[in-house]
């Protein structure tokens, strides 16, 4: 990369943001989510550099910090699109039971089978099938809408779920003791304490940006909430509930009846922020997205193409996942199965997670080619579910059973 001058990379990174827009565009027509659009290109990328005999190479450190950036602005970005009404408590219940439950039995059937074919201890199986378990919102809440406004609002809900569920579950079981009532009684403590912590500090944000006089303030919290994150992980808190209550304060303060805190923040005040944050925030995690999946996509060799392993272990991991939640969904939520039961994706969390894995936990035999596998394939699964989604939401008819059994219960 010596030979790259100023100029050429600021042409560079121009036309990838400008590239990212266009597959954004394309997507809306095409079906195929943008995302995976950015993870071919990268992968293409990779291809063409190889063939020119391009000798680039992004050091592991750069797509983590991408990766927790996108990270926390995605579980940001889904707590300002989260309502918190009382004409959703039943969605909001479904969407919890069935991130928790698909999370929980992907989980098992994934830890043994890599358990089967490594033959390694049963705990550090159990720490590679958390991340490959947990569906990804940075895939799923970027290319949902064609659908109608329930499948979505259950979609964001449960890809929230599965992040925070998936997220609270590697950090406890890459800790120390996990199998010890210490253990188990330290993590449902830091629960409580960053539960607590999340009000507290939620609203310490919120007066900082209601109040600053000053025009620059929307990159001081983002900052800000960086720091919290950081900060709760050298502290071993999950931090992204802080995060995610933020989010859900910002956009359901309409539901606070506490008078004197409405006389300091009223609602025609809070709206306009709302608006704003949620403007930004997008636009945030659309520039991250960009530049993580290319990285990503380009980190990808296209050797697994040729190795049994990859297919065999990497396709019986998707087949699993996509059984668990095809059944859950139509025996269990009783809704459609279609298109929701191909929204499997993995992606950004799932990579995050990955590079956190301690050394003690790590699997001497693991091909890290089933990873790339594994995001590609789900990702796939979730694009033909979207496309051979021909119906429009308003021309959308359920089944009638289902239908009839939602419409009572709501």
């Amino acid at each position: 990369m010596g030979g790259i001058n100023t100029e050429n990379i600021l042409i560079l990174l121009c036309s990838l943001v400008v590239l990212s827009y266009l597959f954004l565009i394309v997507s809306r027509y095409i079906r195929v989510p943008s995302v995976l659009l950015l993870l071919f290109a990268g992968v293409g990328f990779r291809f063409l550099a190889d063939t020119y005999n391009v000798n680039m190479v992004f050091p592991t450190s750069l797509v983590e910090g991408l990766g927790v950036v996108g990270l926390i602005m995605i579980v940001l970005e889904a707590g300002l699109d989260l309502k918190l009404t009382r004409d959703r408590v039943i969605l909001v219940r479904n969407s919890f039971f069935s991130a928790l439950f698909i999370l929980a039995i992907s989980i098992a059937l994934v830890m043994g089978i890599l358990y089967y074919w490594h033959d390694e201890p049963l705990e550090k199986c159990l720490v590679y099938a958390i991340p490959l378990s947990i569906m990804s919102s940075s895939i799923v809440l970027p290319s949902i809408h064609h659908l109608n406004k329930k499948t979505k609002e259950f979609l964001v809900y449960e890809a929230s779920f599965s992040d925070i569920l998936g997220i609270l579950l590697f950090n406890y079981f890459t800790a120390e003791n996990v199998l010890s009532w210490q253990s188990l009684g330290m993590f449902a403590g830091n629960i409580v304490i960053s539960v607590l912590l999340s009000v507290l500090l939620s609203f310490v944000l919120f007066l900082i940006l209601a109040k600053t006089k000053l025009d620059i303030k929307f990159f001081l919290i983002f900052a800000l909430l960086i720091l919290i994150y950081a900060g709760g992980k050298n502290l071993h808190l999950p931090s992204l509930i802080i995060i995610l209550v933020f989010g859900l304060m910002i956009n359901n303060w309409e539901m606070i009846k506490w008078p004197k805190l409405l006389q300091w923040f009223p609602q025609r005040q809070v709206e306009p922020l709302r608006h704003l944050l949620h403007s930004i925030t997008a636009e945030t995690s659309f520039l991250i997205r960009t530049f993580f999946f290319i990285l990503f996509g380009y980190s990808i060799t296209l050797n697994f193409i040729t190795q049994r392993e990859v297919w065999v272990v990497g396709g019986a991991i998707v087949v699993a996942l996509f059984v668990v939640r095809l059944l859950y969904l139509r025996f269990f939520v009783r809704t459609n199965v279609f298109p929701e039961s191909f929204f499997i994706p993995r992606g950004l969390i799932t990579i995050v997670l990955f590079y956190k894995i301690p050394p003690e936990y790590q699997l001497s035999t693991f091909n890290n080619d089933i990873l790339f596998f594994i995001i590609l394939t789900t990702s796939v699964v979730m694009m033909l579910g979207m496309i051979f989604y021909k119906k429009r939401p308003d021309q959308l008819v359920e089944e009638a059973t289902f239908a009839a059994e939602r419409n009572e219960l709501m």
